[in-house]
């Protein structure tokens, strides 16, 4: 019985990366011999055990055969005869099928150490197109090592193309559809990803909003901006807030500002009276849309709540310098501020990104985030005991504090006014 180190481990470290996880491949070994030696069976039918010190994944080297469709439709073979080099042909890119011995010697019959060298994703052979999973995980993976330079081979974008046409992505579940691409988001370039996904025509089947902004009719007539403020320039703009946020509920509330059809920025700039188009509070068709994406995907509330709050009120944020004291004060209520004072400071964040404030030349421009922050700091404060002191119940309770951080903010809006113009 011999035991590889084998996947991202070895090319993570072939790569002067971080190793975060280390998997396994035993061969010549079986099921007996492993549960002799104390390792933990993982499932009933599927050959991985953990190690009982390491708790690693150790698999029996296998051979899989396509037995149906999707990503679960494989038929196993893990008998002791299975060789390396079986196992590492069923794996999808190259240099994820580089073994690495206790000897210290590399096993790559496939080439993937020249292909880090050469910073290229290949798949190793057709059986690629028999998971339709690996089209996510290439586009993930990609978006993870284009820092590195890593391109995705041609060969390998016509194989995703072919996988496409044969329709075989719709048998991928919500779960693993946004399983994928909550990693892509974690990683260095995350719009990366969703450009692939394009490349390889598969973007409009998982995320039809996204591929939206490919649609350049769409863009047109919603962005009078359009050759400044395209699908490049959104896709930049994740990337650049990727580089200054790591939290993933602000990269993606970035992105989904940018899915609606809605008009509206064009009508407030084409109106004559700005004034009534801030009338509007909050984009009711930009937050369905943004709603009924994560209810697809099952989209974990932490996530899904910034985003909506964030394309909410993101023209409400555009022009808070507009805005009344009440209104204000009223928007950190609906977003829950003193109890999760922390949104306030990811939607300030994400108001630096915003149409209006990248097309500011239209407008008296302010740092719309620092003034939000702002606003928030003088008001918090504005102690409920005061009010409870006077015997207020109720209601009243509630409308006597509001009316108190109103009148603040106001007071303070006057005196430092100078600083926001």
């Amino acid at each position: 019985m011999k035991i590889y180190l084998v996947g991202g481990a070895v090319r993570d470290s072939l790569l002067n990366l971080p190793v975060k996880d280390r998997d396994w491949v035993v061969v010549g070994g079986s099921k007996e011999i492993l549960l002799k030696k104390n390792f933990q069976q993982v499932g009933k039918d599927f050959p991985v055990f953990l190690h009982p010190i390491t708790h690693e994944e150790y698999a029996l080297a296998r051979k899989e055969r396509k037995s149906g469709i999707g990503y679960t439709g494989f038929s196993t073979d893990y008998n002791s005869h299975v060789t390396l080099e079986e196992d590492l042909i069923r794996r999808d890119l190259t240099i994820n099928a580089i073994a690495y011995d206790e000897d210290g010697n590399y096993i790559d019959p496939f080439g993937g150490k020249k292909d880090i060298k050469n910073r290229l994703l290949r798949h190793i052979s057709q059986s690629f197109t028999e998971d339709p999973l690996r089209i996510l995980r290439t586009a993930r993976l990609a978006a993870s090592l284009t820092h590195l330079g890593f391109q995705i081979a041609e060969e390998t974008i016509l194989l995703m193309r072919i996988m496409v046409e044969k329709g075989e992505l719709l048998y991928l579940t919500p779960n693993r559809i946004w399983n994928e691409t909550e990693k892509a988001f974690n990683t260095i370039n995350p719009h990366v990803y969703f450009q692939i996904l394009y490349k390889c025509k598969a973007l409009h089947l998982f995320f039809p909003e996204v591929n939206f902004l490919y649609q350049k009719k769409n863009i047109s007539s919603y962005y009078i901006f359009n050759k400044l403020y395209n699908k490049n320039i959104i896709l930049k703009g994740l990337a650049k807030i990727s580089t200054l946020c790591k939290d993933i509920d602000v990269r993606f509330a970035y992105l989904c500002r940018f899915l609606s059809t809605n008009v509206l920025y064009s009508n407030s700039l084409h109106n004559s009276s700005f004034n009534s188009s801030l009338k509007k509070k909050y984009d009711k068709k930009s937050c369905d849309l943004v709603s009924s994406l994560c209810k697809r995907f099952y989209i974990p509330s932490y996530i899904r709540d910034i985003a909506i709050l964030n394309t909410r009120f993101c023209f409400f944020l555009d022009t808070i310098d507009y805005q009344s004291s009440k209104n204000i004060v009223m928007l950190f209520y609906k977003i829950d501020a003193w109890r999760k004072p922390e949104r306030v400071q990811k939607l300030a964040f994400l108001s630096q990104f915003n149409f209006l404030n990248i097309s500011k030349s239209y407008f008296t421009y302010i740092n719309s985030g620092f003034f939000l922050e702002k606003c928030f700091s003088v008001i918090k404060n504005v102690s409920a005991k005061l009010v409870l002191d006077q015997g207020l119940k109720g209601n009243n309770i509630k409308n006597e504090l509001i009316r108190l951080r109103i009148k603040k903010l106001e007071s303070w809006r006057v005196n430092n006014k100078n600083l926001f113009c």
